[in-house]
């Protein structure tokens, strides 16, 4: 009787433990930049109330990143980084996997290490782009790469996934805490907005190549750092499918094509924002949003017009930060936080969270410590790629204020370098920014000073200095490239073809 008793109070004890276990709502967008939402850029004209709500009632992070890309499709590195928790070079899909990536990798991935931790997991998203032997083991999967602007389709039916097994768990008995990782398809092109939404921005879904799309002033204005080319070839390859074949623009860049395309994508970012909003008020009236931790973020960020450029395949600020915010239980409202975080730390971040043990192939940092007041970063010093198109392609390093991306590419025709400090030159203003025809279209007028800072004898000492850091950060980050004006190591590149014959097997 006693063993028996004994054994039921173990039970009860056990199952109040999982009950007091904190619920984690993940939610990740597909190609947004954090400069398009208000809590980042007041004069955005894009509506979020519900992104809103979740900066207001937790914290905001300013400086979160992925750390890169060695494809064209930003996203797939990127999603195997949240997954999995390891550096750009060092993930199973690397250019050198073999010899940095552990074997059945996909075991110690978020749903895998969840589903151990006794946790309910269950994923939608897009199937295409992302990490699929790690998506496979979510314990429930609905996954579409639908982008309709006509509901159920499109970001409803992300929502209505999460929405159904949400219902399916307040009508069943189980206790579990749960982990959805909630991945909508939008606002990657392409971007077709709802009607009414549409109509709010005034843009339409334009998909005639032969045409320009109509004009409407309740497009959104050209972005501060537009401009109708970018200044020099960026070392992408010539049919890079984002620079030139994003359905209703391709290669145009004149000020109607951008402000349409932005009034479609503005349609987009707010249809995303009324599925969360959705989700929230299923939790709440559940009663588990209080007992929640919602994370916001997106896989990459994404120019649309800024500098020239259409796509995420850059390493300008637009593109290469990311939105993340963070609600939940201990974190102060309306808070606001530098961070320097990685996409990649967000695994040991969630097991920290929740009490489990990240896996020892995890090579992300928890902020934990952020999220509860404790600090307000985890890094100084924040490395980037973009190799999609030639090699080397595209490096950056920041630290502090100041910034370095150097480009190489296009066999040797690419040799470039811009240096900025970003808390006087937030939008990384170059000489182009300046001319008159590009200032009365933005209405914008620079300042002297706000320019690529890298030919500047006055920084001389600045650029050698973040020279050394980002050479420091390829070494430590085990790049397999460097740059034209870099010391070789006496590495062979992986697209070598002395490498690849002496790696040929008989």
């Amino acid at each position: 009787m006693i063993v028996a008793l004994n054994a039921l109070a173990h039970q009860t004890a056990a199952a109040e433990t999982k009950a007091a276990r904190r619920n984690i709502l993940f939610i990740i967008t597909d190609d947004q930049s954090p400069l398009d939402l208000k809590i980042y850029n007041s004069s955005s004209q894009l509506q979020t109330p519900n992104i809103d709500r979740i900066a207001r009632e937790g914290m905001v992070f300013d400086e979160a990143y992925h750390m890169g890309a060695f494809v064209s499709a930003v996203c797939t590195p990127s999603r195997h980084m949240i997954k999995c928790g390891r550096t750009l070079w060092h993930l199973p899909i690397a250019p050198e996997a073999s010899q940095y990536c552990p074997s059945n990798l996909e075991q110690v991935t978020i749903a895998a290490v969840f589903n151990r931790g006794e946790y309910d997991t269950m994923r939608t998203g897009k199937p295409g782009n992302s990490y699929e032997a790690a998506n496979r083991l979510f314990t429930v999967r609905k996954d579409s790469a639908g982008r309709s602007g006509v509901a159920p389709e499109g970001s409803a039916w992300h929502a209505d996934r999460v929405l159904e097994y949400l219902e399916q768990r307040a009508a069943s008995t189980d206790r579990d805490p749960f982990l959805i990782y909630c991945g909508f398809s939008h606002p990657h092109d392409p971007r077709n907005g709802t009607p009414e939404l549409l109509a709010k921005y005034g843009a339409t879904n334009h998909d005639d190549p032969n045409t320009l799309p109509a004009s409407n002033p309740k497009q959104p204005p050209l972005p501060m750092n537009y401009l109708p080319a970018h200044p020099f070839n960026t070392t992408l390859l010539p049919d890079q499918r984002d620079e030139t074949k994003v359905s209703g623009v391709w290669k145009n860049r004149d000020e109607g094509t951008i402000r349409n395309e932005r009034g479609r994508y503005f349609a987009c970012c707010e249809n995303i924002d009324i599925q969360i909003g959705r989700v929230l008020q299923k939790l709440e009236s559940m009663g588990e949003l209080d007992n929640t931790y919602v994370f916001y973020t997106s896989d990459h960020g994404i120019a649309i017009g800024r500098h020239g450029l259409q796509g995420k395949q850059n390493l300008y600020q637009h593109s290469w930060r990311v939105p993340f915010l963070v609600k939940g239980p201990g974190i102060k409202p309306g808070s606001r936080v530098p961070g320097n975080i990685y996409l990649l730390d967000c695994l040991a971040t969630l097991c920290d969270i929740a009490g489990i043990s990240p896996p020892q192939t995890s090579e992300g940092i928890s902020f934990k410590p952020i999220l509860s007041g404790q600090r307000e970063s985890i890094r100084d010093v924040l490395y980037g790629v973009h190799c999609g198109g030639t090699k080397p392609g595209m490096r950056c390093v920041k630290k502090g204020d100041w910034k370095l991306i150097k480009y190489d590419g296009d066999r040797g025709a690419v040799h470039q370098t811009q240096l900025f400090n970003l808390a006087e030159n937030p939008d990384e203003l170059v000489q182009e920014h300046h001319d008159p025809q590009v200032t009365v279209l933005t209405g914008a007028t620079p300042q002297k000073h706000q320019l690529n800072l890298a030919m500047d004898p006055q920084y001389s000492d600045k650029l050698k200095e973040m020279e050394a850091l980002l050479l420091s950060e390829m070494r430590r980050l085990h790049d397999p490239w460097r740059l034209w004006d870099q010391p070789d190591d006496g590495l062979t590149p992986p697209n070598d073809p002395a490498k690849k014959a002496a790696t040929k097997r008989p």
